[in-house]
């Protein structure tokens, strides 16, 4: 069974910094492309960052220079290093994994459950 499993959100204050973890199991991804979302309330699911089999990296315009994706395909685990964290980053963060890289969620086979971040003012 495959599963995606977050981990590591949760409340910081605006400038701060906050690294949320998704670990893979039931099957490799080293040859997926791994993605990140998010989903703040009452707004649409949003692609925040993706990492591809090949180690080539994207981002969202709202995100490129604060956040960092990367893979340790050993352990199976993609993480996002969130920094100068703003109020508007306040979403539920959503790990997927899909054949090749895309800004579409619908483009990934599999999700995690998500993260809570919350970002104060």
């Amino acid at each position: 069974q495959v599963q995606l499993v977050e981990s590591g959100g949760g409340l910081v204050q605006a400038g701060g910094s906050l690294r949320v973890s998704c670990a893979a199991s039931g099957r490799t991804f080293s040859n997926y492309a791994m993605g990140w979302f998010r989903q703040a309330p009452g707004k649409e699911r949003e692609f925040v960052a993706a990492i591809n089999w090949n180690g080539s990296t994207y981002y969202a315009n709202s995100v490129k220079g604060r956040f960092t994706i990367s893979g340790d395909n050993a352990k199976n685990t993609v993480y996002l290093q969130m920094n100068s964290l703003k109020p508007e980053d306040t979403a539920v963060y959503y790990c997927a994994a899909g054949p090749r890289y895309s800004t579409y969620s619908t483009a990934y086979n599999y999700w995690g459950q998500g993260t809570q971040v919350t970002v104060s003012s």
